[in-house]
């Protein structure tokens, strides 16, 4: 062999040796390399800020479900008309604000209502139904579960000012012997607030801290009557607010509007009682009067039935 060859295998056996330790090399530089950066992460985690760990250790609800939830309510935003925003917040203040209820939030629930209902009733009529019965039907549905918040608010609403109509005229009887007896307005009030319990209670103290805020007298009873829906009770701030634009006492205005509640109130009475002939007419000839016929005639019928069958 001449030295030629051997010196060009030699060469290349070189070449080769070298280039198995640099991969080598770099192999095992890369494993450390990849070792270190886990290390040193873990090291930042540790020595991370609070506030970052704080956000690390929220649970599910605020790291997931909140952010869709506002999501949700930017796209309530986006479809609703102008204005709905604040009507959802009047009918909450009738309803006494409920905690954890905002209007936020029941523009999301409005929009899950949509999405959950409405996908629910196209799963369930999309086999067996035909196109235009799961189209409508999940119109229908999702409509429902649209406004299906609105209708639990009025509702609550109702509720609280039917409880409201209840207690008004023994409030105000209260308020008028605080008054008389010699009571400022503020302090009738405060005591009304206390005695007396539910929420037209909760309406007085709200009344009473807007006073205690720097707020005027009459501002406060236009809040209070521009926060209800309740007939009497509108009828009452505003004749506090003429009375004391007019300088009217306010002992004879109490006297005159709890003597008008508590004939109001005997008045619903009588109206409901005659209401009970005609509501209770529908049972009657539905489910009373068919049994007494069954069983006054019926023994007659089979009789003559038996007769005639001879």
């Amino acid at each position: 062999m001449s030295p030629t060859i051997v010196l060009f295998i030699g060469g290349l056996l070189v070449l080769v040796g070298i280039t198995l330790s640099l991969s080598l090399i770099g192999v095992v530089t890369a494993e450390r390399r990849g070792v270190a950066r886990s290390l040193t992460a873990v090291q930042a985690l540790d020595a991370a800020p609070v506030l970052l760990k704080a956000d690390l250790d929220k649970p599910f609800s605020e790291r997931v479900v909140a952010p869709l939830g506002e999501r949700l309510v930017g796209v309530g935003r986006r479809i609703m008309r102008a204005g709905t925003a604040e009507r959802i917040q009047h009918r909450l203040d009738i309803a006494g604000n409920p905690p954890a209820w905002d209007v936020n939030r029941i523009i999301g629930l409005k929009v899950l209502g949509l999405l959950v209902i409405g996908v629910l009733a196209f799963l369930w009529t999309a086999g067996s139904q035909s196109l235009l019965t799961t189209t409508v039907s999940t119109a229908g549905l999702g409509s429902f579960g649209y406004v299906l918040p609105n209708i639990l608010v009025y509702n609550a609403g109702q509720k609280r000012e039917t409880l409201m109509q209840r207690a008004l005229p023994d409030a105000l009887d209260l308020l008028t012997i605080s008054v008389e007896a010699g009571l400022g307005f503020d302090a009738a009030v405060m005591r009304v607030a206390r005695n007396t319990e539910g929420p037209l209670a909760q309406e007085f103290s709200r009344l009473l801290q807007e006073m205690q805020l720097g707020v005027g007298r009459m501002e406060a009873m236009r809040a209070m009557a521009e926060r209800t829906t309740l007939a009497d009770l509108k009828s009452f701030c505003l004749a506090m607010v003429q009375a004391d634009q007019l300088g009217i006492p306010i002992g004879r205005v109490l006297r005159i509007q709890s003597h008008e509640m508590r004939v109001k109130r005997r008045q619903r009475a009588e109206e409901k009682a005659q209401k009970v002939p005609v509501k209770i007419m529908v049972p009657l000839v539905l489910f009373i009067l068919p049994c007494l016929f069954i069983v006054v005639i019926g023994p007659g019928v089979l009789r003559i039935v038996a007769v005639f069958s001879r």
